[in-house]
């Protein structure tokens, strides 16, 4: 919520001048913004912060290499799936990872995917600073039940306010209006080769900061997600040029 006034304030949207066909990409764009991040942060709750991003980003991976049919795109799903296979609880032994936690992030990881299917829409009928502020509006309106439902709101302290505003600045506000202004200065290959760096940054970021621990084995799925992920983006087929009349 707090992102999303805060987006409003800066960029400004005209949200009662768009059209229907403006509403109709920024709704869904909305909905699965709000759902990723949503269960995205309900993931991070349950197991460590690595592994959440790493299975978070099995969704924008599979939208890469989906319908491709290069040989070598087939060893970038077969280490990203082996990745998985590391990652996955597949016993519920005492200080495993929890099952709820894994399922939370690949349906953070399938939103995501969504939610770049949908933002090039976006991006083509809306600018973008407008198109994710008014996107950020509706992912509030998505979350705001479950919000409301938990009670955390009671517990609101001035202290836990203030720390909110810096969340949400740090983790909405500011990376998606970064991530736009980045998309529009590299191209989407190098772009796509520094995502990759997520997972391993986010694992590091938890380590450090949160004194999380990782088995060798789930180090390892990490790095293999990694390396797909890039790969993947490597070999990707490119758009053809503009044909210049």
């Amino acid at each position: 919520m707090l992102a999303s006034v805060m987006l409003l304030a800066f960029f400004r949207p005209p949200l009662l001048r768009y059209s229907r066909a403006q509403w109709a990409a920024i709704i869904p764009y909305g909905l699965a913004l709000g759902v990723m991040n949503l269960t995205y942060y309900l993931s991070i709750a349950r197991i460590p912060l690595g592994l959440a991003v790493t299975l978070e980003f099995v969704g924008p991976f599979a939208l890469a290499v989906v319908g491709s049919r290069k040989a070598l795109d087939f060893l970038w799903v077969a280490l990203a799936a082996t990745g998985i296979v590391l990652i996955t609880p597949w016993t519920s032994r005492p200080g495993g990872l929890d099952p709820l936690g894994v399922v939370l992030a690949l349906t953070a990881g399938a939103c995501w995917a969504v939610y770049i299917l949908v933002g090039g829409r976006l991006s083509r009928l809306v600018p973008e600073g407008e198109g994710v502020a008014a996107g950020m509006v509706v992912a509030t309106l998505t979350v705001l039940p479950f919000t409301l439902v938990s009670g955390h709101l009671e517990r609101l302290t001035p202290a836990l306010f203030a720390a909110s505003v810096g969340v949400a600045l740090l983790s909405s506000a500011l990376p998606y209006t970064l991530e736009m202004a980045a998309l529009g200065q590299l191209s989407s290959r190098a772009f796509g080769i520094l995502m990759s760096l997520e997972p391993g940054v986010a694992t590091v970021a938890g380590w450090v900061f949160l004194r999380e621990q990782l088995t060798p084995l789930q180090w390892l799925a990490v790095a293999l997600v990694s390396v797909a992920s890039a790969g993947a983006t490597l070999t990707a087929k490119r758009p053809p040029p503009p044909i210049e009349a």
